[in-house]
């Protein structure tokens, strides 16, 4: 466990950093931090520059250390659901990494580095969930990428390079105030859609007794195809999760999960 949660955060040492490391099945060296309410970046953990794997998921971390790109054995860096704001220059330094996920922080264009295009192996890159409305044009390097993530940001057009990354296979632009032509009048705007709801999953015990009791109330309707008005889903064969509700309230699952449906109705708000 962590020293200790007060004000500024959790503490943690490197005797626990060093315990949190775990072989994956296909023999990496893992490094779990996920929801620990950790603020700052711990310090100790440049001295496990040994890992393959780091996740520093769902925390409260609003800056990383100039010298991130230290961790020379980095296959896979996760730090989405946190507070960035901008990404340090080493990064580029991190050339074995395959998998970057910075999803729901609080980047900027301007707090994205031109080294990102130093990531030559780099084969998924999440950005979702951010502020950004433009892109390095080193990133165009990135011959190797073939999952970007996009979605909720503030692009109005589709990042030029796009169409030279050859490998790209999966490019994720849902939910930005895109622009497009249309008609005679070159630069006409077509009007930006409403936007998507979507079903969050969270696991029973986040909910109270009388959302939990709704919520287990819509799922039996909706597996049995019922519940007559507007309050159904767009497709009613419902896929069930054990010990998951679907309110849109704070997810407690991996983010990878959060979304995986488009809904009609309202969504519910736990109390």
């Amino acid at each position: 466990m962590p020293k200790g949660k007060g004000a500024k955060g959790t503490k943690v040492s490197l005797k626990t950093a060093k315990k949190a490391i775990r072989m994956t099945p296909d023999g990496q060296r893992r490094l779990t931090l996920s929801n620990m309410g950790i603020t700052t970046f711990p310090k100790c953990l440049l001295k496990l520059t040994n890992v393959d794997e780091l996740d520093l998921s769902r925390n409260l971390i609003q800056k990383l250390p100039a010298n991130i790109g230290n961790f020379s054995s980095l296959r896979w860096l996760d730090l989405h659901s946190n507070k960035l704001e901008s990404v340090p220059e080493s990064i580029g330094n991190l050339v074995g990494l395959t998998h970057l996920n910075l999803s729901n922080n609080r980047l900027t264009s301007a707090g994205l580095p031109s080294t990102l295009g130093s990531l030559s192996n780099l084969k998924s890159l999440n950005l979702g969930m951010n502020q950004l409305d433009t892109l390095p044009p080193t990133i165009a390097a990135l011959h190797s990428l073939q999952e970007l993530g996009l979605f909720d940001n503030l692009f109005i057009k589709l990042p030029e390079f796009v169409t030279v990354l050859h490998n790209l296979t999966k490019l994720n632009m849902k939910r930005n105030p895109l622009s497009y032509a249309q008609g005679n009048g070159e630069g006409a705007l077509r009007e930006k859609p409403e936007p998507e709801e979507d079903v969050y999953l969270v696991h029973d015990s986040s909910l109270c007794r009388t959302c939990l009791k709704r919520c287990k109330e819509q799922r039996e309707r909706l597996t049995r195809g019922g519940g007559g008005g507007g309050d159904v889903f767009e497709d009613k064969r419902i896929r069930t999760y054990p010990g998951l509700m679907v309110p849109n309230s704070v997810a407690t699952v991996n983010q990878d999960g959060w979304r995986i449906r488009k809904v009609q109705h309202k969504p519910i708000k736990c109390c």
